[in-house]
């Protein structure tokens, strides 16, 4: 990123601050205001495209819409999502054996994945341990 404006500094240490949340641009918008930094819409959007494209966030894209959140790894580190399928928490993983399951799908089978785009969904550890117990 070239240049950081206001603008570009309050989004991101919103989301820093928030680095275990995934938000939408509106939430985003939301906690900006309650903070005293107001950002206008269209402004986050626009931010939240720059931060993406330099690795800063990841944009996960969900049937309700987009939501974006800090990433902790620079930006040549490959690290993975995990999206809950029942709360819909979002954790970063940053596991070395997946990195041989890239290369063995590169190398066998000729398709390279984008660690930092995929997402691997199921169920974490909170809502096995709620179903465990018959919470749900």
């Amino acid at each position: 990123m070239a240049y950081a404006t206001k603008q570009n500094k309050a989004v991101l240490e919103c989301l820093e601050r928030r680095s275990g949340e995934a938000l939408t641009a509106a939430e985003l918008a939301e906690a900006l205001r309650a903070e005293g930094s107001p950002v206008g819409l269209a402004t986050i959007y626009r931010q939240l495209e720059r931060l993406e494209a330099a690795g800063r966030i990841h944009k996960v894209n969900t049937e309700e819409g987009a939501l974006y959140q800090y990433c902790t790894y620079p930006h040549d580190h490959n690290c993975f999502l995990l999206r809950c399928e029942d709360c819909g928490r979002i954790v970063h993983l940053d596991c070395g054996h997946l990195e041989g399951l890239c290369s063995h799908l590169e190398s066998a089978h000729h398709f390279r994945i984008d660690p930092r785009r995929t997402i691997l969904k199921g169920r974490c550890e909170h809502c096995l341990q709620e179903v465990a117990h018959g919470v749900q």
